[in-house]
């Protein structure tokens, strides 16, 4: 599937979760693991990540009859609700503890947002075997050996993988911003 195609369906699962809010599912199906990573790497408390996730969506869900295309992709859209609900908790949790690290937080720009937007929805067209692997070192944060062990592969091959995916991944970064 091209990334046309990718974004044609996306827009698709959009539309029809905003005239019904429970064909919502697919939208969450699609963006859960993505945007639960997104938090887990910020975060680093697995408690806190679920909370946040499950606020991210519910505010997705509460506010999808608002979204508007506007050039980026949906994912976009949900990275910049979850970077505003950490950014929340920080400041919260800092105010609760009277720290002025309230103030410390930089929010993620919506440029970083839609950067990353970009950068899961080219990972998740790699051939199964590259997207696997980045998933499991990046997204699981899991060592080579590990994935080895969880793949029956030998480190040399997960290192092989790990290296053309990343290859293919900066290659079609490259051609989506030309």
């Amino acid at each position: 599937m091209t990334a046309r195609q990718k974004e044609a369906d996306e827009k698709l699962l959009v539309a029809a979760a905003q005239k019904d809010p429970a064909r919502f599912a697919g939208l969450y199906e699609l963006y859960f693991a993505r945007v639960y990573a997104y938090i887990s790497r910020r975060v680093h408390d697995r408690a806190a990540t679920e909370d946040l996730t499950s606020e991210v969506f519910h505010s997705a869900l509460a506010n999808l009859p608002r979204f508007e295309w506007r050039g980026a992709p949906f994912g976009a859209w949900l990275f910049r609700i979850a970077a505003n609900a950490i950014a929340d908790r920080w400041k919260r949790n800092a105010k609760e503890q009277g720290s002025p690290a309230a103030e410390e937080f930089q929010e993620a720009d919506y440029a970083d947002a839609v950067h990353c937007a970009t950068l899961f929805r080219l990972a998740s067209e790699l051939p199964a075997d590259q997207k696997r692997v980045i998933e499991l070192r990046f997204a699981e944060e899991k060592s080579i050996r590990e994935i080895a062990q969880e793949l029956q592969r030998t480190e040399g091959a997960v290192k092989q993988l790990q290296f053309r995916a990343l290859q293919n991944l900066r290659e079609r970064m490259k051609e989506s911003h030309g």
